[in-house]
């Protein structure tokens, strides 16, 4: 599943170190992802990142194929958005709940009823060639101070992206018949 390099190599299991850290190439987020997974089993993920790519939703959506991912959320940067909205039906087919944010944070967070995962790195949801900072805890205390800012941002500084576009064209289909526009319902290319 990973492009980089054996996680084993780099990482100890989860239970024999709360916190771990790694700075160099080969450490990618979906690879790292199902990792934890390996070992937590079945989670709760919350993701957080600037930017996610088409890999990383297809890796995602595999995790989710296996049973891997209880329920996940996604909050990616509003600014980024261009690239975002390219994949936003597939990231929909990933994650339960996606929302866009003045975000720039680049987060995991992996929850059971026996674990609580941590990740905090420099890397968005992308495979590249360059460093990257990567720590991994199993602090408690980290999760929660985590989680809490993430829900932050989600409830008081960010758009809900699933059925946006679905709202957006009902209520343009609403102001169409008000109008009685002779093209009510129909939507423009690319729509």
């Amino acid at each position: 599943m990973s492009r980089g390099r054996n996680i084993a190599t780099i990482l100890q299991p989860l239970n024999k170190c709360a916190t771990q850290t790694y700075l160099g190439t080969g450490l990618h987020t979906l690879g790292l992802l199902n990792w934890i997974l390996q070992q937590t089993g079945r989670a709760d993920v919350y993701v957080s990142t600037f930017s996610t790519s088409e890999a990383f939703l297809n890796g995602f959506y595999n995790l989710r194929k296996k049973h891997l991912v209880g329920h996940s959320v996604l909050l990616a940067d509003l600014k980024a958005s261009r690239k975002t909205l390219h994949l936003y039906r597939q990231m929909q087919c990933c994650f339960d709940s996606v929302y866009l944010g003045m975000n720039h944070s680049k987060i995991v967070l992996v929850q059971n009823d026996k674990h609580l995962v941590s990740v905090i790195s420099s890397q968005n949801q992308t495979y590249g060639d360059r460093a990257e900072c990567t720590m991994v805890t199993t602090d408690q205390m980290a999760f929660y101070n985590l989680y809490s800012g993430l829900r932050d941002i989600v409830d008081n500084n960010s758009i809900q992206l699933n059925g946006l576009f679905n709202r957006i064209t009902e209520r343009d289909n609403c102001l169409r018949e008000d109008t009685n526009d002779p093209v009510a319902g129909v939507l423009p290319f690319g729509y």
